[in-house]
């Protein structure tokens, strides 16, 4: 007797259409994404800007912004992954309805609607305060160095620029000069109203590159002229290399310094550091609440250095959610005195390393390097004689997993987008689709 089979009728067409609900299990997270913007989150900022009455129907925003926040769950940031993905991936296919926008509508629905589109992050965390996911009990903060959409080769000292660019104009000369005589010639040769004249690529190429030196140029020098000031150093302004380490910098004739960079694709990216090198990119904070592993507030930044991050992203918490954390922990880069009298100031428990552990340590806080400042020396002393007792132990395993999550398992090596406003963006929706995923395990 032969073996029964499951049919593969490849060709058999449906009698009636198939529900969406069929596409993928219950409790699955495209439901749940679908039907908590669907339902539960705010889009009159984004719907208030379709009043024109004419033209073509466009797609529900509520569907775009669905698609947009699961695609950024399941680690699909790009335009173009995201219009694939709603023609081949039939869990998409359940959040978008069969819709199947092209990645240019995609791409412009995210920048036209960028401001609204972050200004969700508030709305899911505090969905995820009312699922009691955010105690205030202990709070972690760290940043990442993130890629940005451009390439630090792309980036030019201001000392190169002053060489580089009389170099370059000399080179243009002599083609033009050249190409002048060539003229000349097949004018004499062919006569006047003969073609062939037309300047090689190769010849315009490099006219469009001493040009772009030339408005970097002057842009740096612009900023000599009045330079970004500290308390805005995350604007701007502050990203083209003119202040380190929070001093401006100057040049010997009062311009700015050779050392002072731009990069031409991302002007607002910066070089950073990072264990595996230099990269260029932007520096992400985030804090996250240690009971679930929520990400209570955010930031992105052009600055190496965390230390300005600290109030802010407290500060955000208590706007956010209207109450401020018990305990804040935070490496050395968010230790200094200026912090912990601040959290002093709004009676936080602080747990911040005064110090760089040595290599190989088995208690960081333990062999900390004192400090000659009252608090930084106090809280050396706290962590020293807590030990393996300390909150600071476990620092680590709240915020850590947290970049791990969002740049391993969701893919987030390189930002899309370029600009430090539309970067800010970009980091929104990723802390956004990380709470997402959060809830989901609550609301399943």
């Amino acid at each position: 007797m032969a073996k029964v089979f499951h049919s593969w009728d490849v060709d058999q067409g449906w009698l009636l259409p198939p529900s969406l609900h069929e596409f993928v299990p219950p409790g699955h997270l495209a439901n749940f994404v679908r039907d908590t913007v669907r339902e539960a989150l705010d889009l009159s900022a984004i719907l208030d800007t379709y009043s024109e009455e004419r033209g073509y129907p466009p797609y529900r925003p509520g569907m775009m912004v669905a698609l947009l926040l699961y695609g950024y769950s399941r680690g699909l940031y790009s335009s173009r992954q995201l219009a694939r993905a709603c023609e081949e991936r039939v869990d998409v296919m359940t959040v978008t309805g069969l819709n199947r926008p092209d990645f240019r509508t995609i791409a412009d629905f995210r920048k036209r609607h960028l401001v609204a589109l972050s200004d969700l992050f508030v709305q899911v965390l505090r969905q995820c305060r009312a699922a009691a996911l955010v105690q205030f009990a202990d709070v972690a903060v760290d940043g990442t160095k993130v890629k940005a959409n451009a390439s630090r080769h792309k980036t030019m000292s201001y000392g190169r620029m002053k060489t580089a660019e009389p170099a370059l104009a000399d080179e243009v000369d002599a083609w033009l000069e050249q190409a002048h005589e060539a003229d000349a010639a097949e004018d004499a040769a062919e006569g006047a109203n003969r073609r062939g004249d037309e300047t090689p690529d190769w010849r315009a190429d490099k006219q469009q590159r001493l040009e772009t030196i030339r408005a970097a140029k002057a842009a740096l020098e612009a900023e000599a002229v009045d330079p970004p000031t500290p308390e805005d150093e995350s604007g701007p302004g502050a990203s083209s290399g003119m202040r380190w380490q929070g001093r401006p910098l100057r040049g010997e004739d009062g311009g700015p310094p050779d050392r002072a960079q731009r990069n031409f694709t991302d002007p607002d990216s910066r070089i950073l550091p990072t264990c595996d090198g230099f990269v260029q990119g932007y520096n992400g904070q985030i804090a996250v609440d240690a009971a679930h592993q929520i990400i209570v507030a955010h930031r992105l930044v052009t600055n190496a250095a965390d230390a300005r991050a600290l109030v802010p992203l407290i500060d955000d918490i208590r706007a956010h959610l209207g109450r401020k954390p018990c305990e804040v922990s935070g490496d050395a880069g968010f230790a200094n005195e200026a912090n912990l009298a601040a959290l002093k100031q709004r009676r936080i428990t602080a747990y911040l390393a005064s110090g760089r552990a040595r290599h190989g340590a088995a208690d960081a806080a333990g062999r900390q390097k004192l400090t000659k400042t009252p608090l930084m020396r106090a809280m050396a002393e706290r962590l020293k004689r807590a030990g393996r007792r300390s909150r600071y132990r476990l620092r680590k395993q709240v915020v850590e997993p947290v970049f791990g999550q969002i740049k391993q398992a969701r893919g987030l090596r390189q930002f899309l987008l370029r600009g430090l406003d539309q970067v800010r963006g970009e980091w929104a929706m990723i802390s956004t689709a990380h709470n997402l995923l959060k809830l989901a395990k609550v609301g399943r």
